[in-house]
């Protein structure tokens, strides 16, 4: 498959076209490649600000990056995505931080993505559904597609993840890109590193990390994409047990050895729906780095902190709400999920933390289980 972008310097080619892509005229000499960011929360945000940033210095792309916004009103009154165009500032989940100056708001879907070849999907995955829905038929069939999402569809059939699904409905090919990424110290250019995984074209991985890497990014290619992408998911489950031990003041030793169930059952669970899955993968910024900064530093650990705190007396639903500003919980609906798959499979008592954290969340439960069931020893597969 020819590649929908190239290195800098060098001529793009593209070879499918069809009624959706306006991509007629895309094997003349000189053609550039365009980027559309799907979602601008504060990860999205903070994509766009990398990209762009080599969008203005990679000579065959164009400068402007389109950014999909989900349309909000502000206290102020004032449309969301106005302001982002207006102050170069995703005032709402990003405040404080201005963007590259090539950044477009866009709060039209089909309007963002028109024309573009190279889309970075970066939303809550309670919304990927509906997302790809609206845009199928109207992405460009030379497309290429990269996930920054955690989660995974819960079909009737099993587990999808989501950069399958994206490839599934959109028929494009589509990578992953996880790690140990708190958006906040990103946005900040504090140094950080991150993990593409990717399928069969090693081309592709190495444009993708083109693309995002900066002097304060760092970004490692790995030839697994089921093993980073479900890395980056499972790793809200562990941050939400995490949570839990902190909420109760259990202690930094209860603490470590959560992450180290969780870090197990990650293992596991990725090898019962993918044998091909890597064990070098758990070493990479998707794996061991990302698990550690989550369960100290992110939205899923604070949040079940905060419901432990309560003695499950709140809801997840009430904390996000009131805790998060507009942005969602990955860990809650993922444990959910999770559970679904294991349930089906009669293989709930092989994971006893994973279970036990969503038989918490969902109230079957209180916070204090989080140890009493994590010290059953669970007979793993090896």
């Amino acid at each position: 498959m020819t590649p929908a972008f190239e290195l800098e310097g060098e001529t793009a080619t593209t070879h499918h076209t069809n009624s959706a892509n306006n991509g007629a005229n895309d094997n003349q000499i000189g053609f550039k490649s365009r980027v559309s960011v799907i979602g601008s929360g504060s990860w999205g945000s903070v994509a766009a600000k990398l990209v762009a940033f080599n969008t203005l210095n990679l000579s065959s792309f164009h400068d402007e990056v389109k950014m999909w916004v989900f349309e909000e009103t502000l206290q102020s009154g004032k449309k969301l995505t106005d302001a982002i165009n207006r102050t170069n500032e995703n005032v709402k989940y990003l405040p404080g931080i201005k963007l590259v100056k090539n950044v477009i708001g866009d709060p039209d879907l089909d309007n963002a993505v028109k024309g573009a070849n190279i889309m970075v999907f970066v939303t809550p995955h309670q919304f990927i559904d509906n997302i790809c829905k609206s845009l199928v038929g109207k992405v460009r069939s030379d497309a290429e597609a990269i996930s920054l999402i955690k989660g995974m569809e819960v079909k009737i059939e099993g587990p999808c993840l989501i950069s399958t699904y994206i490839s599934e409905q959109l028929g494009i090919n589509c990578s992953v890109l996880m790690g140990a990424n708190l958006a906040s110290e990103i946005a900040e250019e504090k140094f950080s590193e991150a993990t593409v995984g990717y399928g069969k074209n090693r081309e592709i991985a190495e444009q993708w990390v083109q693309l995002f890497t900066t002097p304060y990014f760092m970004v490692t290619p790995v030839q697994d994409v089921e093993g980073v992408e479900l890395c980056g998911t499972l790793k809200n489950v562990v941050a939400i047990a995490a949570g839990f031990v902190d909420g109760l003041d259990m202690g930094n030793n209860t603490k470590a050895a959560i992450i180290r169930f969780g870090l197990r059952e990650m293992r596991e669970f990725c090898k019962l729906l993918f044998s091909s899955v890597k064990d070098d993968t758990f070493f990479e910024s998707c794996g061991v780095a990302d698990v550690i900064t989550t369960c100290f530093g992110g939205r899923n650990r604070k949040v079940a902190e905060a419901f432990a705190k309560n003695g499950g007396k709140r809801s997840f639903d009430e904390l996000e709400a009131e805790m998060l500003q507009g942005q969602k919980l990955q860990g809650v609906p993922t444990a959910r999920e999770v559970y679904e798959v294991l349930r089906h499979r009669g293989l709930l008592e092989l994971f006893p933390l994973f279970a036990t954290v969503h038989e918490i969340c969902s109230g079957c439960l209180p916070p204090s289980a989080i140890v009493i069931y994590s010290e059953k020893k669970p007979r793993l597969p090896v």
